[in-house]
């Protein structure tokens, strides 16, 4: 699958969709736009979001980045949150965790994603 801008649209739109209060993986995203094996990719992507200035092609401040997480609910991305801004967003959404950035994904994972 070559990595284009538009995948990159495919990923921000599915993240998108993830409702407050739960989170996805990277897994689930990659897997909704055909890519199973390059979670990575969906990580590369939010990473993009969080580290290009404004105004680039990739600054999207409406996509819920630290709503996924990889498949064990570790908050991974948020060494791109400065802080504990990732792991204090998904508290403040209702986000419970089974250990200290780990969220408790029996209780708030979700991966119905619609593409449109």
């Amino acid at each position: 699958m070559p990595v284009t801008l538009d995948t990159y649209d495919r990923i921000y739109r599915l993240v998108k969709q993830v409702p407050s209060g739960y989170v996805t993986t990277y897994g689930a995203v990659a897997s909704r736009i055909g890519a199973a094996s390059k979670a990575r990719l969906v990580g590369y992507a939010l990473n993009k979001l969080l580290t290009q200035p404004p105004n680039s092609l990739y600054t999207d401040l409406s996509v819920p980045a630290h709503r996924v997480v990889n498949r064990f609910g570790q908050c991974t991305g948020r060494r791109f949150f400065p802080g504990d801004t990732m792991i204090e967003r998904l508290q403040q959404e209702g986000v419970t965790f089974t250990e200290e950035d780990q969220v408790d994904l029996t209780n708030h994972y979700w991966d119905d994603f619609r593409e449109g």
